[in-house]
């Protein structure tokens, strides 16, 4: 059975549903989890000396699927591997928590009596999303400021895999100031 489009559940309509406890397992209101498809969140080389950060933040709230938020990471991945290799660091700043459930119901002919059942029955753990909220920082690229393009074209190719409207921002960081020496009395 193939996923159902991201249309039918990118918008933040209910209450949170991601109740998974391992020491209280009678509490949990999902029994299981399902699997995320979001496993590595750090990628390239983490150096002290890059200068420059950009970052994808959310116009709108917006819920991401794993799935949606696995496929941005490796066309940014891919885009910055090719162009600048050993020089950025992207991180995803987001994390799938929130389960989402699905109550599955037949169609066709007959498929009222097949249906009938609990008007608002808790549903099925079909996939796991992350929440983001309006200006909600999604992705996260640190390198020089010489490869402002490339970054920027990295993270508006991982925009065009994500649901909603998205800003990239670009920030310099400051350096550290160096502490002077102390000089013995």
């Amino acid at each position: 059975m193939k996923l159902r489009p991201a249309r039918t559940m990118r918008t933040l309509k209910s209450q949170a549903w991601s109740r998974f406890s391992v020491k209280k397992p009678k509490k949990n209101y999902v029994k299981a989890l399902p699997h995320t498809s979001l496993l590595v969140f750090r990628m390239g080389v983490n150096k002290q000396d890059y200068d420059t950060v950009f970052t994808l933040n959310a116009d709108s709230y917006v819920q991401l699927r794993s799935n949606s938020l696995e496929a941005a990471r490796q066309v940014a991945n891919k885009h910055l591997e090719r162009e600048i290799p050993g020089a950025y660091f992207l991180r995803i700043v987001t994390y799938p928590h929130n389960v989402i459930r699905e109550k599955k119901r037949a169609t066709g002919a007959g498929a009222d009596r097949l249906s009938q059942g609990m008007s608002m029955s808790f549903g099925k753990p079909i996939s796991i999303a992350a929440r983001i909220r309006q200006g909600q920082t999604v992705f996260e690229v640190r390198t020089n400021s010489t490869s402002k393009t490339v970054a920027t074209e990295a993270l508006k190719r991982a925009s065009s895999k994500l649901s909603g409207t998205y800003t990239i921002k670009m920030n310099t960081i400051a350096k550290p100031v160096e502490a002077k020496a102390k000089v013995a009395a």
